[in-house]
């Protein structure tokens, strides 16, 4: 579990609640006819502005905030240094069998494309047009995201202006103008509150998520065409490490000579 999303969304909403309690009743900042001209009308307007596709697509990458599977950008290139290794050893079709243990679709579609003697220069464009439609998908989502957080204040000042004008209609009751004037405002501070605790923060989270998968797949796609070149399983790792930090270099576990390699074709 994404515990950072976990412990932002509550001790947010705690501290937020503290602050208000602290100076006045918390009760007072509840109120559903703010909250369904807010929330409600953002949510219509958002209705408007996508199709239930994007709506679906979207409240399936939520789990992604809280469920996200770390990118294991090491392992991956482990993976494919050892399909280099086998391929050396035993030609590409010896990669068949080995790819089916895969956990990656995408690295198993790539290994699969030069198993299949496909040409280099369709290889990569064919992994990269999926890149591509991926990251539109992504931004696809993000962008439902950001237009949220940017309809939801804009609701919150509607409620205000529409509490503003039924303080008008009794402004000949000034008992009334207080609590009217307090209610009025709410509306803004609900929409403040979705879209910078909620969507604003899922739009960021989504957006590096997504950022760490394209490398990630930038990274296959690489190896993935070194391997059909038929390079050297060291060039290949050594191709790879390049991607990563120092520190991160320092973990891979791919770190055997050449003549290690030799040894073991030999027996």
């Amino acid at each position: 579990m994404e515990l950072s999303t976990l412990i932002g969304l509550i001790g947010g909403l705690v501290l937020l609640a503290t602050g208000i309690a602290a100076n006045g009743p918390l009760m007072g900042f509840v109120d559903p006819p703010s909250m369904f001209i807010t929330f409600g009308g953002s949510f219509m307007a958002m209705l408007v502005n996508y199709p239930f596709s994007i709506f679906k697509e979207s409240v399936r990458s939520l789990k992604h905030l809280f469920f996200a599977k770390p990118m294991d950008i090491q392992g991956a290139i482990e993976e494919i240094v050892e399909f280099a290794r086998k391929a050396r050893r035993e030609g590409l079709l010896a990669l068949e069998d080995e790819i089916q243990q895969s956990n990656d679709s995408f690295l198993k579609k790539g290994v699969q494309l030069i198993v299949d003697g496909t040409d280099p220069d369709l290889v990569r464009n064919i992994l990269e047009i999926e890149l591509a439609f991926m990251e539109e998908r992504h931004k696809s989502v993000k962008s439902f995201f950001e237009s949220w957080a940017a309809l939801a204040p804009g609701f919150g000042m509607i409620g205000t202006v529409i509490g503003l004008i039924q303080m008008l209609a009794t402004l000949d009751d000034v008992s009334t103008i207080g609590p009217k004037m307090g209610v009025a405002l709410i509306t803004t501070f609900y929409g403040a509150l979705w879209a910078n605790l909620v969507c604003t923060p899922a739009a960021g989270k989504l957006a590096r998520r997504s950022g760490e998968e394209m490398f990630l797949r930038q990274i296959m796609i690489e190896g993935i065409l070194s391997i059909q070149a038929g390079e050297n399983p060291r060039i290949v790792e050594e191709k790879l490490k390049a991607f990563l930090s120092p520190s991160q270099r320092s973990n891979l576990k791919t770190d055997r000579t050449d003549r290690d390699e030799r040894a073991r074709s030999i027996a």
